[in-house]
């Protein structure tokens, strides 16, 4: 979900080659000169929908409506972006210029970030200085750090005979070794990664599928039933669930729970991010070019979501009145808009996508030419 620049269509013939996406629209490879509207467009939506769920965290403990509209969302926001990011990871072999990419779009960024983060916290609460640790990322710097582990794992999705049951048998044994501690988030890393190894053997006919009108009709009645089921489960389910921070034991659960939980929330996750895919928009909207920037919205925004509570911008009394959540909402979404715009793209290239070629060799500044 890394920025890539948008370009005229090529001629039908080269786009009849291109039924899938090469690898290099993300992991750094020949720039691809086409890009799917389809993808942008739901790019631009999740990361709306991460940025408002961010907005209505303070507000789920005084509306039982804010709290199952916070879980519903949950269930799929974070599994639509892993989806496509492996997607979009599929040709990732580890070639020079791919590791180049790698580092400098997700790596380098996350140290940049990670650091920011951290002086932020300390500035704008006046608390002592939180510990920089390169292994303890910090609230959203965790998807970078977690990409970075879940791309350099790409080949070996590609060799194992069945990757899926393979990636749902690591994620139920993290959700049942409180063990591993916090380290690289890596409950999150495990716990995510059967969507990651989903998404790099999706082909774009499954994404056509969806967009089937009698898939678009049966998604209603389904995101409408998750959302009567995440208003009954408001006061009866732990909401760290949803997170995959923690194992079972460390929510207070027997380890089958956990095997359990992680099933059935990666087959919720699953079954809402079609429904959601579903009605994303296949042409160009106003939003479309948008796209090509979430990762600059995903990681500013964040700065923005913690001043909110930091500085009490939640106190005012209008904010916990049924108009003042529409509002906040309206404000979550306008502020992540404006940050994946092209002047703030121009503004935070450097630290969010760094070339950097001065650091690298000539073989992986210049990608290789295929025959």
């Amino acid at each position: 979900m890394l920025h890539v620049r948008n370009e005229r269509a090529p001629l039908p013939a080269a786009r009849a080659t291109a039924a899938d996406p090469p690898p290099a629209v993300t992991d750094g490879s020949a720039r691809e000169t086409w890009r799917d509207p389809f993808f942008d467009n739901a790019k631009y939506l999740a990361i709306v929908l991460v940025a408002v769920g961010h907005a209505w965290t303070p507000l789920r403990d005084d509306s039982r409506a804010a709290s199952a509209l916070y879980l519903f969302v949950y269930a799929f926001h974070m599994p639509a972006f892993i989806m496509i990011a492996g997607y979009f990871s599929r040709g990732f072999t580890g070639r020079p210029e791919q590791l180049k990419r790698l580092i400098t779009g997700i790596g380098v960024p996350y140290l940049i970030f990670e650091v920011a983060y951290v002086l932020f916290r300390q500035w704008g609460t006046g608390a002592p200085a939180y510990p920089f640790s390169v292994l303890d990322p910090y609230y959203v710097t965790w998807f970078l750090i977690a990409l970075f582990v879940w791309r350099l794992t790409a080949p070996i999705w590609h060799i194992v005979r069945r990757p899926l049951p393979v990636a749902l048998a690591i994620a139920a044994l993290a959700s049942v070794s409180p063990h591993l501690g916090d380290d690289l988030n890596i409950q999150r890393v495990l716990q995510f990664l059967p969507f990651f190894v989903l998404g790099l053997h999706l082909r774009r006919e499954h994404f056509r599928r969806l967009r089937d009108p009698r898939v678009r009709a049966a998604s209603v009645p389904v995101l409408l039933g998750a959302l009567a089921v995440a208003y009954w489960a408001v006061p009866r389910m732990n909401h760290a669930w949803f997170y995959r921070t923690d194992s079972a034991q460390e929510l207070g659960a027997p380890g089958w729970a956990g095997v359990v939980m992680g099933l059935a929330l990666f087959g919720c996750g699953l079954l809402l991010t079609a429904c959601f895919l579903a009605w994303v928009p296949t042409g160009r909207r106003w939003f479309t070019a948008l796209g090509a920037g979430t990762i600059y919205g995903y990681l500013l925004h964040g700065f923005l979501a913690k001043a909110s509570r930091w500085w009490d911008w939640y106190a005012a009394d209008w904010v916990n009145t049924p108009g003042g959540r529409v509002v906040v909402t309206a404000i979550g979404a306008v502020a992540v808009t404006l940050l994946c715009t092209a002047p703030v793209r121009r503004a935070f290239r450097a630290v969010v996508e760094p070339t950097m070629d001065w650091a690298f060799r000539p073989e992986a500044v210049r990608p290789a030419v295929r025959t």
